[in-house]
């Protein structure tokens, strides 16, 4: 999104991280939450940048996508049994191929254009909908719409509790709720964390991953 803009919607099935199923995603007998009143990480963040989210009750309905996702697929797989590909990395570099070949180079059998030039002249023209990224308001960084999110009560001693670690959290009120932006980065083992509350962010720290279990 940084890179492209911001499309007008998203039009996706009904995967976990973009959508909440009761009696799929629950492990609860007696359920709380029904279909659609859990929000999932992923459109949270669809949330906080203003965009639709509409989902797709079928595979068929996503036949525009389906279609060439299914083509590309077997592309993959036929180039890499003829290269003699046989670990991840050397199908990731015959992915990349395959996309700059699609999006670059090839002429698209509906538009009968090169889909990248069929693009950019739709930026300059004014005829796409999609907008330039921009920090929602009162965000300070990026780090603050690309995260995880998660809400917390402050105690009488202005702590919070989180995967079993009690933070101690300035400026905070008995009973005020804060809400949490985690940004784990899996390479060094960290995780920062952002602390907000009413459109103000109070302090950031960063712990150890090391025994928090962060998921979508």
């Amino acid at each position: 999104m940084q890179a492209y803009g911001i499309p007008l919607r998203y039009y996706v099935d009904s995967i976990r991280i973009c959508c909440f199923v009761q009696g799929r995603d629950s492990i609860w007998r007696k359920h709380v939450l029904q279909t659609d009143e859990a929000d999932p990480q992923w459109k949270r963040m669809m949330q906080v940048l203003g965009l639709e989210v509409i989902h797709a009750l079928s595979p068929q309905a996503k036949g525009k996508i389906e279609r060439p996702y299914g083509w590309m697929h077997d592309r993959i797989v036929r180039n890499c049994a003829l290269e003699n590909i046989d670990s991840i990395e050397g199908g990731r570099a015959v992915l990349r191929e395959e996309l700059n070949r699609y999006n670059n180079h090839q002429v698209h059998s509906t538009t009968g254009e090169i889909p990248s030039i069929r693009f950019a002249r739709a930026l300059k023209d004014g005829n796409s909908l999609f907008r330039p990224f921009a920090l929602p308001k009162p965000y300070t960084s990026p780090k603050d719409v690309f995260c995880l999110r998660e809400r917390r009560l402050a105690n009488a001693y202005h702590r919070i509790s989180l995967f079993g670690r009690e933070i101690q959290v300035r400026k905070v009120l008995l009973h005020e709720e804060v809400e949490l932006h985690l940004i784990p980065n899996q390479d060094n083992g960290i995780l920062d964390i952002r602390i907000w509350c009413k459109n103000q962010i109070l302090q950031f720290i960063t712990l150890s991953l090391e025994g928090m279990r962060v998921h979508s």
